[in-house]
């Protein structure tokens, strides 16, 4: 019973967090999903293409169960997940990661919590690997650049939020003053005699 629960819990939470993932890329042009947006060139698109191959990887070889798509081969690791390159459509992307979530639902659907996993990219096997430490792996790693494509895409046109449902109309004036008051806080934390960088 408590398995079916966490199970279920689970996959309902990596469910929403894939769903929010992709709603960052709504509204948005080909170039402002596609540019990098950080020093370290993270882009929106990019993440998604990322968590894509993350979920690929995780419920498929992990479990003996190997995407039929081409994926760089985990040894061979350069990046390239990271970002869409000039022939990679957004639709096409996006049609990868829905795939994988239909391959990675069905492995999750069809193997008990405690299903043992291999992870040949970890440095050191864990021998308690299973299908629960797997989902909360991936769903850790989805949640966290979820929470990466929510900070871009607010820093791009103000948006954030979880669902569409959640977003609230952008007061700009509001969030001038908010912002304003956090930054007078940052400045009396600091004091006078510390130099303040703009």
């Amino acid at each position: 019973m408590i398995d079916e629960f966490a199970k279920d819990n689970l996959h309902g939470r990596l469910r929403r967090d894939r769903e929010a993932l992709l709603w960052k890329l709504d509204g948005l042009s080909e170039h402002d999903v596609r540019r990098p947006l950080t020093a370290t060139g993270t882009n929106l698109l990019g993440l998604v293409k990322h968590v894509a191959t993350v979920e690929a990887r995780y419920f498929g070889e992990v479990f003996d169960r190997p995407s039929p798509e081409p994926l760089s081969r985990w040894q061979d690791y350069d990046g390239n997940d990271h970002w869409a390159a000039e022939d990679e459509t957004r639709d096409q992307i996006i049609a990868f990661y829905r795939r994988t979530w239909e391959r990675s639902d069905a492995t999750i659907d069809e193997l008990p919590l405690d299903a043992p996993g291999h992870v040949p990219w970890w440095p050191e096997p864990d021998p308690n690997t299973n299908l629960f430490a797997v989902m909360v792996h991936v769903l850790g790693e989805t949640n966290r650049h979820a929470g990466h494509a929510d900070i871009l895409r607010e820093g791009l046109d103000g948006r954030t939020g979880v669902r569409p449902e959640y977003e609230m109309d952008i007061d700009e004036e509001a969030r001038a003053a908010y912002r304003a008051k956090i930054e007078q806080a940052a400045r009396s934390a600091v004091g006078s005699a510390a130099p303040i960088k703009a």
